[in-house]
């Protein structure tokens, strides 16, 4: 495994706010947890970053795996609770992505609770602008998953457009596109499909919807190119925005 093992802040928040024996427990379960992988598997470039969060602490550990990458997130009340979590969160991650993807059954999911946007902090605090990937669904679903992000924005080469994956009921996977489209070619995997395009919003009032719905994120289009965005709650209750780099 690799031996790169450090902790920062994560999202504004500063590593001196997370006490520290969380800090230490923390890095030491992820490491243990990447040693213990299995034979021929390699795990490296490993990463903790911790920040307090409203009422505990929120971990991250990032890594590569035989070459791919995988994430793990998990808010917990504490130092102990954070060791055991983390710890079966990256090792669960690890199994599941060096085998054959397996959909994750929806009614077993921890849905995150976010707090509440707060007061008079209707703005976007972070924006990202990756260059999006063209891919089918299924692979975007399993980037989601190894990922640990509940919405996954990507280019669907099937109808050319901009698309999400994210995880909502009844089979735990479902497919939005800026443009409504019917389902692309024959699949296996449970993905349902919206019938509805992203609805075309300014950024102003893509805040407006999501604060008013109490919603944990948003898809939209920009209202101009008609690119797909996702506006986003963090764990902190601020916004963040994603949007593909033209």
């Amino acid at each position: 495994m690799g031996e790169l093992v450090t902790v920062g802040a994560f999202e504004g928040g500063s590593a001196g706010e997370v006490p520290a024996e969380a800090r230490e427990r923390v890095t030491a379960a992820a490491a243990a947890a990447a040693a213990a992988s299995g034979a021929g598997t390699l795990v490296e470039a490993l990463r903790v970053r911790l920040a307090a969060v409203t009422g505990g602490v929120l971990a991250q550990v990032n890594a590569e795996v035989d070459g791919r990458r995988i994430r793990v997130q998990q808010a917990v009340s504490g130092a102990g609770d954070s060791l055991d979590r983390v710890a079966d969160a990256l090792r669960g991650r690890i199994r599941a992505v060096t085998g054959a993807w397996a959909p994750r059954p929806w009614s077993t999911q921890h849905v995150p609770t976010r707090p509440a946007l707060p007061a008079g902090e209707r703005r976007i605090v972070r924006r990202k602008e990756p260059a999006l990937v063209w891919c089918s669904p299924e692979a975007a679903a399993r980037t989601m998953d190894a990922m640990d992000y509940d919405i996954h924005l990507f280019t669907d080469p099937a109808t050319e457009t901009d698309a999400v994956v994210y995880r909502v009921g009844p089979t735990g996977y479902r497919l939005a596109r800026t443009l409504p489209a019917g389902p692309s070619g024959r699949r296996t995997s449970p993905i349902t499909l919206s019938p509805h395009g992203a609805p075309r919003l300014t950024e102003e009032q893509a805040v407006d919807r999501l604060a008013g719905a109490e919603l944990p994120f948003l898809f939209f289009a920009h209202p101009a190119g008609g690119r797909g965005r996702v506006l986003y709650r963090r764990f902190d209750g601020r916004l963040g925005l994603i949007a593909g780099r033209v």
